[in-house]
């Protein structure tokens, strides 16, 4: 799969199935990407790579999390969690075909704003528990199947 930012300038490749989709409703989400949510691909960090251009830090520029930005047109493109390389979040609707992006988790919810709703199959206040993350891998796999 391939995608870029809005102007073209950044552009990145993905070469394996992602883990999991999810739309988060936490207000820093909400704030970056101007909407509701944001929408997230997790795909693998081995299978993800900037292929055009050089992305730059934006957002919070905090310790645990890192979101890129095309320097041009400012688009926020993916984002790294400090100490966790088994994934990297993309914003799915930058891919060339982002049909298959429906959320599967929402994440959260508990700052939802009252008049969203998404088709997610499962729901939780914050972030799902660790130890449920297997599982719901297993049920994304599952469901492209």
């Amino acid at each position: 799969m391939t995608g870029q930012c809005r102007c073209g300038q950044v552009h990145f490749q993905i070469t394996a199935r992602p883990i999991m989709t999810a739309a988060c409703h936490c207000a820093g989400c909400q704030s970056m990407s101007s909407s509701a949510f944001s929408l997230t691909a997790m795909v693998p960090g081995a299978a993800f790579a900037v292929t055009r251009g050089e992305p730059v830090l934006g957002g919070l520029h905090g310790p645990d999390l890192h979101h890129f930005f095309c320097p041009h047109c400012m688009t926020w493109m993916f984002t790294r969690i400090e100490g966790i390389d088994a994934f990297v979040n993309v914003r799915p609707t930058l891919l060339q075909d982002s049909r298959w992006t429906t959320p599967f988790i929402e994440t959260m919810t508990k700052n939802r704003l009252s008049w969203v709703s998404t088709p997610a199959k499962y729901q939780f206040d914050e972030f799902p528990p660790m130890d449920q993350f297997d599982d719901l891998m297993k049920a994304f796999a599952a469901s492209l199947d």
